[in-house]
């Protein structure tokens, strides 16, 4: 498991800079400002999520089912949240309607939510 959340939170981390790049030089030329923003916020809640990954990855053990849950809650919410804010971003300009996206945009908040007060829990249990 400590491998797992480790390589998620290195993937995800390469993948919001890359995407972070885009975002402020290509992107830049084809989305509108409020499309762009939304872009960039998906990539700031990656990033962040990124570098807690490789946090927990790196100091935690995942014995317990807090460590676990909190793990597999941030690395889905955090792939839901961002990639589905991603896939919005671009819509009109690919002319797809993917308005079904927005209500699941919210749950991958939820997880990522979650999964704070699953590590919240754990520290709080540990001591």
């Amino acid at each position: 498991m400590k491998q797992l959340v480790l390589i998620f939170g290195t993937l995800y981390g390469a993948t919001s800079v890359i995407l972070g790049a885009f975002g402020a030089h290509a992107f830049k030329k084809i989305l509108p400002a409020e499309k762009l923003m939304s872009f960039e916020t998906g990539v700031k809640y990656q990033m962040y999520h990124a570098l807690l990954l490789v946090g927990i990855g790196l100091f935690l053990e995942f014995q317990s089912g807090l460590e676990k849950g909190a793990a597999w809650s941030i690395i889905l919410g955090t792939f839901i949240f961002s990639v589905s804010i991603y896939f919005l971003s671009f819509a009109d300009h690919w002319g797809i309607n993917l308005k079904w996206l927005g209500p699941i945009t919210p749950i991958g908040g939820l997880l990522m939510i979650v999964g704070w007060f699953l590590l919240l829990f754990y520290f709080l249990k540990r001591n």
